[in-house]
């Protein structure tokens, strides 16, 4: 018996929200009274095996074949399953990326086996897993449970909502080889190559977020530094001579609503909402924002949430720790400033 943690990688590196799923394993084993195995497939698993005993993995099982060079779920999930069926553990648990959910999703299906999702929070009583997930849009939470003792469990938890162990440099754990299930024939899907999107930091594994929305085209009385002619001056030039200096100086991601993506300011991989990316950063600044639950549902569980917007009745506040009412375009460029003092940049 055993707790699993499915350890995501991509290029031969680990993805660093996997090693949050380890830091939420501690619960999970200390209460069910066993082992955690750390799985790890792909390009460069052997060597990953030692950090993933570093972050606090008892046992590695790992697989390089080179049906699991690139991602594909038929030839991971049919390797999942059978460790499943063969090791029979009593949770399998991943950090909820939309390769974790459609994996673990998978092999449940596979298994008949229960499956709770979204968790930021974990207990154990007795033989039963209880998680707290946040439901319709992350209104509220909810309460939800499955019992090891009826089998497998396949849980996946929200990013950011656990902290990874602390590294334990001298720490080694059991390797354990195994050949994958799926061959090459039997794939149905090819990869033939990648596009990485490079110059943006990854809004799910970002510590801070700098978002803008609709409030970006209010055209400033003073455009900002760098817009050739004030005279064009559109919304774009705010989010590249306004929000991205912001960002700059605290090493932040840049964000968008979806009225700001939908107006064309920005491209679609900015969205944070409901129907963009789900968010929990230390610390997330709203800019011109008014909070519409959408984009609500998509960064709700931040640490820390600062709302700028001239509209002091705007939803938004009602959801910050701190609000500053006034424009953007004179509030942003001033806390620039100032955080560029007292950081030393």
């Amino acid at each position: 018996m055993s707790v699993f943690v499915w350890i995501e990688t991509f290029e031969g590196k680990a993805s660093p929200t996997s090693w949050e799923a380890l830091g939420a394993k501690s619960t999970l084993a200390n209460g069910l009274g066993t082992d955690v195995t750390a799985l790890i497939f792909g390009e460069n698993a052997e060597a990953l095996a030692q950090e993933a005993a570093k972050y606090g993995a008892n046992k590695v099982i790992v697989s390089t074949d080179a049906t699991l060079k690139d991602w594909r779920v038929e030839a991971y999930a049919a390797l999942l399953t059978k460790l499943v069926q063969d090791h029979k553990p009593q949770v399998v648990i991943a950090v909820g990326t939309s390769r974790a959910r459609e994996l673990l999703a998978s092999s449940a299906a596979d298994t008949d086996s229960a499956m709770l999702t979204e968790a930021v929070e974990l207990s154990v009583d007795g033989s039963r897993v209880k998680v707290v997930r946040p439901v319709y849009a992350g209104k509220i939470l909810s309460d939800a449970a499955a019992d090891t003792a009826n089998g497998t469990v396949f849980l996946t938890i929200r990013g950011r909502a656990f902290k990874p162990n602390a590294i334990n440099e001298g720490a080694s754990a059991e390797v354990t080889q195994v050949d994958a299930v799926a061959t090459e024939d039997s794939l149905n899907t090819k990869v033939e190559a990648f596009e990485a999107s490079t110059g943006t930091v990854n809004l799910t594994d970002a510590a801070i977020i700098v978002s803008g929305g609709r409030g970006m085209a209010n055209n400033p009385k003073d455009p900002p530094d760098g817009v050739a002619d004030p005279a064009v001056w559109k919304a774009q030039d705010g989010y590249a001579n306004v929000l991205q200096p912001l960002c700059d100086v605290l090493g932040a991601a840049l964000g968008a609503s979806r009225a700001a993506v939908d107006a064309g300011y920005i491209p679609y991989a900015h969205q944070v909402g409901q129907t963009g990316k789900t968010v929990s950063p230390d610390l997330y600044i709203a800019c011109g924002i008014s909070g519409a639950i959408q984009h609500l549902a998509g960064m709700r569980t931040s640490k820390v949430i600062v709302a700028i917007n001239k509209d002091a009745e705007a939803p938004i506040f009602k959801m910050a720790n701190y609000g500053i009412v006034g424009d953007l375009y004179k509030v942003v460029p001033a806390l620039t400033a100032e955080l560029k003092k007292r950081l030393g940049k």
